[in-house]
């Protein structure tokens, strides 16, 4: 009887690492070895993957204002700058806080192009995950929302595609009718989604003499929520100089309460009685900013007073992210 000969696979062509695709855990690894992909490039993908980037707008142009709007506002759109060109169809690229049926992204009709800020992304990178968002909403059909991923772990960041010097003005809305520019010829599901989305904003104002700030409607109090670029330990020891002092309030009635922790900075948070309105804070805002100003520039140990309001602030603070 003649011997079988042995079967021999087809070698494949060794791909480089900056060649290499994602595909799935437990599909071949695309360059080739032989393994499955979880076991081979997918290592480091993975770890890329579940890394957590503390601060991922850092160096974009109103980090406080791009952190406020994934975490704080409701409703609010950005035009953006990107560093190249805008591709050919594309008029304009714009950042929205949310988009109907959770999408990523959706290249309208007329060829523009909107990214949702508040979506779940799939990495501990939010800015990579965006960015790739962005770079397959710039070649989609024109009418096509964009589905979520997994990005690739070597792809570009939102600071490599964005125009270091774009101004970053974000546009607070009431509601979320900026969805559907034809409200007329919207599909029901997209109407219903909006009809839901209004039913759940609450009011925001952002304020116009500071930074960053937005004060919010609740049915029981108002607040303002501050997002803060200074070093937490630095700002915490600030705050409770001011607080121990008594000139941590932003006018009578108004109340310093605590603290969160949003993608790396620190956001102070006060309690406005009802009938306060953003305007109603705008001054004393600003008049806070010169005091807060004052107290960062001070080296001087805190005294126990101090100390104590330290405490109180830290204990009240919790981290969104």
């Amino acid at each position: 009887m003649a011997k079988k000969r042995p079967q021999t696979k087809a070698k494949q062509p060794q791909l480089k690492d900056g060649e290499i695709p994602v595909v799935g855990a437990r599909e071949p690894c695309p360059c080739g070895s032989g393994r499955r992909y979880k076991a081979c490039h997918g290592r480091a993908a993975a770890h890329a993957v579940t890394e957590l980037v503390q601060r991922p707008f850092e160096g974009l142009p109103s980090e406080g204002d791009w952190v406020a709007l994934r975490e704080l506002v409701p409703a609010a759109t950005v035009e953006l700058k990107l560093k190249e060109s805008l591709p050919e169809g594309v008029p304009s690229v714009t950042l929205a806080t949310v988009l109907p049926m959770a999408w990523p992204a959706l290249r309208r009709d007329d060829g523009s192009v909107l990214i949702g800020l508040q979506n779940d992304t799939a990495s501990g990178d939010i800015s990579r995950d965006l960015a790739d968002t962005l770079q397959r909403a710039l070649t989609a059909q024109p009418g096509t929302p964009i589905q979520g991923r997994r990005a690739p772990a070597d792809g570009p960041r939102l600071q490599e595609l964005l125009d270091p010097e774009g101004a970053f003005e974000p546009v607070v809305h009431s509601g979320f009718e900026f969805w559907v520019p034809d409200a007329a010829h919207s599909t029901p599901e997209v109407t219903a989604s909006l009809e839901r989305a209004n039913a759940a904003a609450i009011p925001t104002v952002k304020l116009s003499g500071v930074d960053a700030a937005y004060w919010c409607e609740t049915p029981d109090k108002n607040h303002l929520r501050w997002v803060m670029p200074y070093p937490e330990e630095q700002l915490l020891d600030a705050l409770a100089r001011l607080h121990a002092a008594g000139r941590s309030s932003l006018g009578e009635g108004t109340r310093l309460v605590g603290s969160f922790r949003a993608h790396g900075l620190t956001v102070p948070v006060w309690d406005l009685p009802t009938g306060v309105t953003a305007d109603d804070v705008e001054k004393p805002a600003a008049e806070f900013a010169e005091r807060l100003a004052t107290a960062l520039a001070s080296d001087a140990p805190l005294t126990p007073d101090e100390r104590r309001a330290r405490g109180g602030l830290t204990n009240r603070q919790v981290t969104l992210s």
